[in-house]
């Protein structure tokens, strides 16, 4: 149930036409597939591929790179409406987005040049390794190792939670080249189909289930040295930018969600029938309809309001943490209560309230849990920011 009076976006021909557009292939080309793709654990490679080359891959970024150069505000809209109709395919796109980031931020001009109108382009699906099996959050203490070894670095480690490992086209891996701590990391920009790059088994997950997570072992992976991006030991300062905006595109998805979520709980509520009247005509149903659309509200105001703070080059880091952490907390709430709406009807698999449940779990763990959201937050409290 999305109007243009909901976004908050300037009425432009170019925007209004990118909205139309993308509700088209929402509608016709996600939601037919949602269900089947997630029941059976299957990536829709080839329509994330049509997303790209429609232009959805490269919406943030310039044009003259293959990007469509749109603000960060339209750009989080375009997720929120991929996400109301499949989570899966707006989380797709949210991290090819954030796979993007280091090369279009820190990349030379000449490594931009290279390999970044292949990314945004549509053909190609980009995967962000930073975690690891003993350092989710504790990024800053990673151990995967990469050593120059004549004119390529030679990569070993492991790397865990990776979203598209096994699909991906390219990975960014960040690994360390120096000594301990934040101070000793770079961002290497390797091609899947590097012999020493191995994704691992799919991981068995909750929700989300066309969405591939793997760990991934770089055994020796040997990287061109040309593919640094950025300053050598400079990784970690470009991780936490991507992951700023990273934070701002799973909050989008997850207002999308709680959007879907709720779209879906008021059509059932107007068509159940009990003692003799629609079940939203009850107080104990259409309160919580009513307390779920006002959340929403809430969360994509925050959101596009960050985001905003982005377009206009302004610090945005303490509301992206704030974005991410109160929309996807909101996720969770509003597809509970959707649940609780249809009752029994909403604990099986024939409605996808139950699907919207388990997906909007996920949301509070990616790109830093919202334990580490609140950490990020306070912090910036203790130094006096408002």
């Amino acid at each position: 149930m999305f109007t243009d009076e909901m976004s908050g976006l300037p009425e432009t021909p170019e925007i209004a036409a990118l909205m139309e557009l993308t509700c088209e292939l929402a509608d016709k080309e996600l939601a037919p597939r949602a269900a089947d793709h997630e029941e059976r654990g299957e990536f829709p490679r080839e329509l994330v591929r049509t997303l790209g080359r429609s232009g959805l891959l490269g919406l943030p970024y310039p044009e003259e790179f293959g990007g469509a150069g749109i603000a960060y505000t339209a750009y989080l809209r375009v997720l929120e409406i991929l996400a109301s109709r499949w989570l899966a395919v707006a989380e797709a796109v949210s991290v090819h987005t954030l796979a993007c980031y280091p090369l279009a931020h820190h990349g030379t001009d000449e490594q931009r040049r290279r390999w970044l109108p292949e990314m945004l382009g549509g053909e190609q699906l980009g995967a962000y390794a930073l975690s690891e099996p003993a350092g989710g959050s504790d990024a800053a203490n990673l151990t995967t190792r990469a050593v120059l070894d004549g004119d390529a670095y030679a990569v070993t480690g492991v790397k865990a939670w990776i979203t598209h490992a096994g699909v991906a086209d390219f990975y960014n891996v960040f690994c360390r080249t120096g000594g301990p701590g934040s101070g000793g990391i770079s961002c290497l920009l390797a091609d899947a189909d590097n012999p020493g790059i191995q994704p691992q088994a799919r991981e068995r997950t909750m929700g989300l289930r066309a969405s591939p997570v793997a760990q991934v072992v770089l055994d020796g992976a040997r990287v061109d040295a040309d593919r640094l991006i950025g300053p050598l030991d400079g990784g970690f300062a470009i991780a936490m930018g991507a992951l700023d905006s990273g934070r701002l595109g799973i909050a989008a998805c997850a207002v999308g969600l709680a959007q879907g979520a709720l779209d879906y709980a008021i059509g059932y509520a107007r068509d159940r029938q009990q003692f003799g009247r629609s079940i939203i005509d009850f107080q104990g149903v259409g309160f919580l309809l009513a307390d779920a659309s006002t959340q929403i509200a809430a969360a994509r105001a925050l959101v596009q309001s960050a985001a905003a703070l982005r377009d206009a080059g302004k610090p945005y880091s303490l509301a992206a943490a704030q974005s991410k952490l109160f929309a996807t907390d909101v996720a969770m709430k509003v597809t509970t209560d959707a649940v609780q709406v249809l009752g029994g009807a909403g604990y099986v698999t024939d409605h996808p309230v139950e699907r919207y449940m388990r997906e909007a779990k996920v949301l509070q763990i990616v790109e830093g849990t919202n334990q580490i959201q609140r950490l990020v937050i306070s912090r910036y409290l203790a130094k006096g920011a408002v």
